[in-house]
Order: C-alpha cells, then structure tokens, then sequence
C-alpha cells in the first residue's frame, strides 16, 4: 500500500531542513500557513477548550507548533507516520513547549488503503486483464465504490467537542490519493501497457470522483466533530499540482501543466460543513526542475472555519 511508503518520503520533504530549503524557494507559503493559523487562534472563543488538535501534522513543517503550544494548554499532533511527529515535538526547543505536546499515530482516513486492498485482492486481476482496459477498470470502479469509508473515522484517543482549534495540514489530497494509486499499481501490475489509460474510462472516472467526495466529507466531519463550542477550525490543503521547466521569471505559470487533485465542488463541500470565516489562495514550490525532471509545486487553499 502506497501509505506505507509515507515514512521515507517524509524524510525527504519535512523537517527543519526542508523547512529551511521553504524559506529560500517558497517563502510564502510559509508565511501564509503561520499568518492563518495565528488568526484561527486570535479567533478562537475565550470560553472554547484551549486544546489544539494538528492533523497530518507530520514534522510540523508548515505548522507553527512553538506558536501553537504558547497559546494552547495541550497540542495534539496525529499523524500515520510516528517518527515525523517525534521529530516535529522534539524541534521545540523549550522543555516546556515539549511538555504540551502529545502524539497520536493512527490513519486518518480510517484505514481506508486496507479496507481497499481486501476487495482488490478479491478480484481475479489477471483474468480481467485477458478480457481488457475496459473490463479492468469497471472492477477498478466497483472496488472504489464498494470501498468503505467511516465518516467521520473514529480515531481512538481524540475526544469530540475536546478541542478549541483543529488544524488540518496539508494531508486531505492524501488521504484519497494513497488508495486511488494503490488501485493503479494494481491494475498496472497485471497489464503494464494501460499506464494512463485510466483517463479514458468514464466510469472508472466517476467511481474515483466519488471516492474523493466521500473522503472529503468525512475529514471534514472529522474535523467539526472534534471542535468545541466556540472553536475554530483551519483547513490547509493542496487542491491543484503542477510541473515546470521555467522558474524565476513573469511568465512561470504559462510553463505549467496542471494537474487537479480535488473536485471542482471542493469549495463547496467544505461550505456544506462550515461557515468560512476567511479564505486564501497561493502556489508553492516543492521540487525545482533539474537537467531531465520537471520542477512540481502545489496551488494551496487555506480556510478558517467555523461551525456556527
């Protein structure tokens, strides 16, 4: 399951040496993630828990957490992959800092990659792959479909109504894009040549559309239902990749293929949930373009939310 793979590449694309490559080649998207959380906390109700929830927090790369855990009785910080949380708790410098924060290692999206692998190890794959493209994506489709997600999951060890500030950093893409991928390497595994092929297949198109819907919704469930009264909540999430080969001139974003990662509805589901109390739009850097890859970056919506 591509979810596994989270650790290692985490080592690569967080922590303070990440963080510092961020300042040099994407400054604002640091700035925005602080300047958005910093008003989520001036917002937050006196009277509301000062306990604050990160999810897919992983080394804090983006997320103030010295900020955070000033301006906050307990900082919970939950992620799949254990060793960056460590790392993010143990970057605060202040004994104190430290003493607020707490980790929590668990899915996020409910095991949704492991129920996925139990109906696609159902499938005869290499039966569908004699009879073709099309024949293997309705069952690629139909496992998407049948595919179970808890909405919201129950995640042991977070308690409803419990926090004054829920951040969600950066991770919804993947809780829906992990699964879909493991779907793909499924179907690649047994007829190599469909490599994106997938795009031509409207049903296959409409299950994974489905798919990331029901995801969304969930995690923003997830989210509502962990806010107390009068707490606020930030949602950070990649909705559109790109790669480039031109970087540091006027006319970057004429070189840019681009490549959405979440429904056109995405604005709308979340206000289906939440009432927005501010919105903000920018684009960073994740990768510069080298002698034969593209450079990749990300355009990134922040919202502060609310429930009333």
């Amino acid at each position: 399951m591509r979810v596994e793979t989270l650790s290692n590449s985490n080592r690569q694309t967080q922590g303070a040496q990440r963080r510092e490559w961020l300042r040099q080649h994407a400054p604002q998207h640091l700035q925005q993630c602080a300047e958005i959380v910093q008003r989520a906390l001036h917002l937050r109700a006196p009277a509301a828990s000062r306990s604050t929830v990160v999810l897919g927090a992983g080394a804090c790369t983006e997320v103030p957490l010295a900020e955070l855990a000033r301006q906050s009785d307990e900082v919970v910080l939950v992620d799949y992959d254990l060793s960056a949380i460590q790392q993010g708790g143990n970057e605060l410098e202040s004994p104190m800092l430290r003493r607020k924060v707490s980790l929590l290692h668990c899915d996020l999206s409910g095991d949704i990659s492991v129920k996925l692998a139990r109906l696609l190890r159902r499938q005869n794959w290499p039966a569908l792959a004699v009879q073709g493209a099309e024949t293997i994506f309705n069952a690629a489709a139909q496992c998407l479909d049948e595919c179970p997600v808890p909405d919201p999951p129950q995640i042991g060890g977070l308690v409803a109504g419990d926090a004054g500030l829920v951040v969600s950093s950066l991770v919804l893409s993947q809780l829906f894009s992990y699964p879909i991928l493991d779907v793909l390497d499924q179907a690649q595994a047994v007829a190599p040549s469909l490599l994106g092929e997938q795009e031509r297949h409207r049903r296959y198109q409409e299950a994974t559309q489905r798919f990331r819907m029901r995801v969304i919704n969930a995690h923003l469930h997830l989210m509502r239902s962990l806010l107390d009264v009068g707490g606020v909540a930030v949602l950070l999430s990649d909705v559109r990749g790109f790669a480039f080969n031109v970087h540091g001139t006027d006319h970057d974003s004429t070189h840019r293929r681009y490549l959405p990662l979440v429904p056109r509805t995405f604005p709308d589901l979340v206000r289906g949930v939440f009432t927005v109390n501010a919105e903000q739009h920018w684009d960073w850097i994740s990768d510069l373009p080298g002698q034969e890859r593209p450079g990749r970056g990300y355009e990134v919506t922040g919202y502060i939310l609310r429930t009333e």
